[in-house]
């Protein structure tokens, strides 16, 4: 899983297994990514953290 917000994020969020986009990206890294999770003002990081390794 690779998580990323930006244009510098594009490759890294295409090579990894699972990439998701911050909502805040630009929507060309949001047509990239495989999911795209919420904000960073609306704890994106951590929405899909929990999403994807309930603890």
């Amino acid at each position: 899983m690779a998580i990323g917000d930006n244009f510098n994020d594009m490759d890294m969020l295409t090579y990894a297994g699972l990439g998701v986009a911050m909502g805040n990206a630009p929507d060309e890294v949001k047509k990239i990514a495989d999911e795209v999770t919420l904000s960073n003002d609306q704890d994106g990081l951590k929405y899909i953290l929990q999403k994807h390794f309930p603890f």
